[in-house]
């Protein structure tokens, strides 16, 4: 298999995934002095798909600044993990954990390319592993994507993504009422809509059956899929922001999905016969 370049990884263009962290750390959606004052960054149907994770182990791919990660430790998660391709990213997320008082026994960052993920984190398997939030779309390979997340959720633990949906990016900018690009497009695009990320450059469609497939293929099981109205981000002009925080159209014209999101669980070691655990373990 080709081993593909950074370039092919995560844009064409060979940006510089470091050139960015000040832009994730600065200003909305991403405010680093809010989040350090107690501001959840966390979407809500996240909060209540992925549920309760007190004591749980929980590693987050492509965390950039380590946000959504750290609110998962606030939650009460035992240990979470993020991994992110930016040193200068991975070095803001422990900054910021160490202003949280979270020792690296409760909070630990790794630099790393995602495809490596397996060698890089410090545990063989998790509880949760968690990603989302325009990272899928960074990436050119769903499927091997799949098979480097779904060899860490560990036996009776979950995959959970909560990604943009392609759809979306098949809509005018302006008005998100028209379509005006190929949903099944697999040639990389800048995103310049207002609200996009600040590394939405050389973004990628990957449709939602290419992921959940490449998930089962990977041998998780789809526990759901679920499709949202709202969106993290002012992706047209047209949207509207809530008291929740999310954007939404309005009331008066129909609505499309902005997001989705996917829980895909690996299926606890089976029990012998006595019901006793197995050679494997419970």
């Amino acid at each position: 298999m080709h081993d593909p370049t950074p370039e092919e990884r995560y844009g064409a263009d060979g940006e510089d995934w470091d050139e960015r962290v000040p832009a994730h750390a600065a200003g909305p959606p991403l405010d680093l002095d809010a989040f350090r004052a107690g501001e959840d960054v966390l979407r809500g149907f996240e909060v209540a798909e992925v549920g309760d994770v007190t004591g749980r182990t929980l590693l987050h791919l492509q965390c950039r600044t380590g946000l959504e990660t750290l609110s998962w430790a606030r939650r009460g998660a035992a240990h979470v993990v993020g991994l992110d391709p930016s040193e200068r990213a991975v070095e803001t997320a422990r900054s910021l954990a160490a202003d949280l008082g979270l020792t690296q026994d409760r909070a630990a960052f790794v630099a790393a390319d995602v495809y490596d993920a397996a060698e890089a984190v410090p545990d063989g398997s998790y509880d949760v592993v968690y990603t989302g939030g325009g990272a899928l779309r960074r990436l050119p390979d769903a499927e091997r994507w799949a098979e480097t997340a779904a060899s860490l959720v560990a036996p009776g633990g979950f995959l959970y993504l909560a990604e943009f949906h392609p759809l979306a990016d098949s809509l005018d900018d302006e008005t998100g009422s028209r379509v005006v690009r190929d949903y099944f497009v697999r040639d990389p695009w800048t995103d310049t809509a207002p609200g996009a990320h600040a590394d939405s450059g050389a973004d990628r469609a990957h449709p939602v059956g290419e992921v959940v497939t490449a998930l089962a293929r990977a041998g998780l099981r789809i526990d759901f899929l679920h499709e949202h109205d709202v969106s993290s981000v002012p992706r047209y002009g047209t949207l509207q922001r809530h008291e929740d925080g999310c954007y939404r159209f309005p009331a008066d014209r129909p609505r499309v999905p902005l997001m989705y999101s996917v829980r895909a669980s690996r299926p606890a070691r089976p029990r012998g016969a006595s019901g006793r655990p197995g050679p494997d373990g419970p």
